[in-house]
């Protein structure tokens, strides 16, 4: 972006003006971490970061966190402090694409380091998940440490299936299609799939019980979602014209 550079205030203000749609955004990402990443993003024009560089701030917030849960003993102060460096990697994954888009940066490069961070997050914190398991819980059954490897394969599986669909999809195939105001009742049964929720449940870590519950049941509810949203990506992509050969 050429010309004067802009202050904070007017930063925010465009930033407001070029968001991306909110179709098929959870609440949560909607009318919180949105609005976070806006500030971020503004913050981070003024001081002179490009959107590669919040990326790698976004990195290392959720690295901090999700280091802290590996090797940290639980407790209730941890678990706010996991808690505060995942949501607050994750404002800065949002603050990356929109400062591309003030600065109008965006390209391939920028966008593959962004899904590699974000593909090492997944991986990495339902790991830390499972040593935490391992090393600090006392669980009932060995069976238990199959969760964080399930709830891992899961996300992944949620992560590459939607990440493949849209790229597998025709770009404009949509294009003359007439614009519908975003589902608020589909953007609340979106909450439980948000990245957002699942940072939540790390403010259980101070309760073994409180937490391993909590997190077993986002790990059910993330299953369910898995089954929905590969059978409408199925059904999606089988239903676009085939190319010969």
């Amino acid at each position: 972006m050429g010309g004067r550079a802009l202050g904070f205030g007017e930063a925010l203000r465009r930033l407001r003006g070029a968001q991306k749609t909110a179709k098929g955004v959870s609440l949560y990402s909607r009318y919180v971490n949105r609005p976070v990443g806006r500030v971020l993003a503004a913050g981070a024009y003024r001081a002179g970061l490009g959107p590669n560089q919040v990326t790698l701030v976004s990195a290392a917030c959720s690295g901090a966190g999700i280091a802290a849960l590996a090797v940290a003993a639980p407790s209730w102060r941890l678990a706010v402090a996991v808690y505060a460096a995942l949501a607050v990697g994750f404002a800065f994954d949002s603050a990356d694409g929109q400062l591309a888009r003030l600065l109008g940066r965006g390209g391939p490069a920028g966008e593959w380091l962004d899904h590699v961070v974000d593909c090492a997050k997944i991986t990495a914190l339902h790991a830390a998940v499972l040593i935490t398991f391992y090393r600090h819980f006392r669980l009932p059954g060995a069976g238990w440490l199959l969760v964080p490897l399930g709830f891992q394969l899961t996300a992944v599986l949620v992560f590459f299936g939607g990440l493949l669909t849209d790229k597998l999809k025709p770009k404009g195939s949509s294009a003359d299609a007439p614009v519908q105001p975003p589902s608020r009742l589909r953007a609340v049964a979106l909450l439980p799939a948000d990245y957002g929720v699942m940072c939540a449940v790390f403010l259980l870590l101070g309760s073994e019980r409180a937490f391993r519950y909590g997190y077993t049941a986002l790990f059910a509810v993330h299953v369910l979602f898995l089954a929905a949203f590969l059978t409408k990506w199925f059904r999606e992509l089988n239903a676009l014209p085939r190319q010969a050969g």
